[in-house]
């Protein structure tokens, strides 16, 4: 069954407009809440959010919300989306809630739901809350409805719990390290937890104002990092987004590293400590032939899902990998988190360069990627993927590639574009094919 308000990752939408909109923010809380409430014991759920100016209305929206159905609320304050899977299942809560749009501008605002596992909720809880949100919730009785307080320690419990993923037989002392934080959900726990583990520290990003988050700075816009990196002669800088679930890295030359390159050092180090669950890594379909076939190298699989962390995370999960992630550098530590960290996965980045002693250029480069082109062809109605005439062309394209190559084409899940992507070892071989496969599907689409 279609979702009708969730999408891949929860609701999210320009704030004041449906569905993000005060009134819906309520409604999913008394929705959530009625869905969670089960057994006699006092319900608790905790919200966290970034740092966006929405953040105020929608956190106060989803109290009266939770309130009106029994639910007690504690409330973080801004906190990266990972902490909020890591200390409701901690505090024992019922449910967690973020409230985030990540790496979006600040006008958009979003809202992610964890269970009591700590993990983002499955497609079956969010059809159910769906249906209670378009349908009527019984509200609790007058002595039974919920209060709810702030509590101050928790950037406290997330910095400690993030300081205790790097080793105890290393530190950061004699490191300089850049660290941008989007002015978001980590603009005070970043800096902190890297200084507190010797760091020399230079923060970027760090003074959010409402309407800044992901401005020029962050995983998304990291030419600042890159400048700041060679300027003050840092040895590594790291990029955080908006809810600190994703992470980029720049070397001491000011080099952007993807999550791909990042992803085979953090595997390629667990597998040599006997750490690597499995001997696999899970990635999706995007990441570069070039990881595949240097894990290959190293013994090591490379399990493909579709785009989208929440199947990265299915799969890894239901076959038993402890690493995965995109090459957008959302990474994935199940040993750790129960979604994606970028602090974590940081520190195990930063755990790998002081064991080696390499600069950062040398640690962090470990192959080198295949060309790989991206076009999106934008359709106005139809079906062009089924197409005979598009058929053909991709089939023409897939004997072309065989063995030098890969082709990935798959429609968008939010907009009519069908997204095109190729790579081979010949980069003008790359193009042609996917130039051919455009203009047939712009032809069957009219």
């Amino acid at each position: 069954m279609a979702r009708k308000y969730f999408g891949t990752d929860g609701i999210r939408g320009l704030t004041n407009m449906q569905p993000m909109t005060a009134a819906m923010a309520m409604k999913v809380g008394m929705a959530a809440g009625a869905h969670f409430v089960r057994g006699d014991h006092k319900h608790r759920v905790v919200i966290g959010k970034d740092t966006r100016l929405s953040g105020y209305m929608l956190e106060n929206a989803l109290v009266a919300g939770f309130t009106s159905v029994g639910m007690d609320v504690t409330l973080f304050g801004p906190l990266p989306t990972p902490a909020i899977g890591m200390l409701t299942k901690s505090m024992r809560a019922d449910l967690g809630v973020m409230i985030s749009a990540s790496h979006n501008p600040f006008a958009d605002n979003g809202i992610k739901l964890f269970g009591p596992d700590g993990y983002k909720l499955s497609d079956a809880d969010e059809l159910a809350i769906e249906a209670l949100i378009d349908g009527e919730v019984a509200l609790a009785a007058a002595p039974d409805i919920g209060r709810a307080r702030r509590v101050e320690d928790a950037r406290g419990r997330y910095i400690h719990f993030a300081k205790a993923t790097f080793p105890d037989d290393l530190t950061l002392d004699g490191l300089k390290i850049v660290v941008d934080c989007a002015n978001g959900a980590a603009s005070q726990v970043a800096p902190s937890a890297l200084w507190e583990l010797g760091a020399e520290v230079i923060a970027i990003g760090v003074t959010p104002n409402g309407k800044n988050i992901n401005d020029q700075v962050g995983s998304t816009a990291p030419q600042t990092l890159c400048e700041t990196v060679v300027a003050s002669g840092a040895h590594i800088g790291i990029a955080l987004d908006g809810d600190a679930d994703r992470l980029i890295v720049v070397d001491e030359t000011g080099r952007v590293i993807d999550g791909d390159q990042l992803m085979a050092v953090i595997a390629t180090g667990w597998a040599r400590a006997g750490n690597l669950r499995n001997g696999g890594l899970v990635a999706t379909v995007m990441s570069n032939l070039g990881l595949e076939r240097h894990l290959a190298a190293q013994g090591i699989k490379l399990i493909r899902t579709a785009v989208g962390d929440r199947y990265v995370l299915e799969a890894m999960r239901g076959q038993g990998y402890n690493v995965g992630g995109e090459q957008s550098g959302h990474i994935i530590l199940s040993d750790y988190a129960t979604t994606g960290d970028g602090l974590v996965a940081a520190l195990q980045i930063l755990a790998e360069l002081v064991r080696s002693g390499l600069p950062a250029s040398e640690l962090l480069h470990r192959f080198d990627p295949l060309p790989q082109l991206l076009k999106n062809v934008r359709f106005k109605g139809g079906k062009p993927l089924e197409d005979a005439s598009v058929k053909a062309v991709i089939a023409d394209a897939e004997g072309e590639l065989e063995g030098k190559g890969r082709l990935v084409i798959r429609p968008s899940g939010t907009e009519p574009v069908i997204r095109v992507m190729a790579e081979g070892e010949d980069a003008s071989q790359v193009e042609a094919v996917v130039d051919r496969i455009c203009d047939a599907v712009k032809g069957a689409a009219g």
